[in-house]
């Protein structure tokens, strides 16, 4: 696993993700505009090499990845 990939899973706590290729698919989100503005955040602020991708097929069910660059 990415070292970035693992400070931002200690740090964001997901309850619910899913590892995938180049990243995590974190799944099971309230609020998920909230929580994508909380992950953009947290990897701005850890300088991680990190990217939020969402579509609205993912919205549908709560999700949201984050992936290694």
């Amino acid at each position: 696993m990415n070292a970035d990939l693992q400070k931002f899973i200690d740090k964001f706590e997901p309850n619910k993700f899913k590892m995938m290729a180049k990243g995590i698919e974190i799944r099971g989100v309230n609020d998920i505009h909230r929580n994508i503005a909380e992950a953009k955040a947290l990897i701005e602020k850890l300088k991680l090499a990190l990217t939020v991708d969402h579509n609205a097929q993912m919205v549908s069910y709560g999700a949201f990845e984050v992936n290694a660059l």
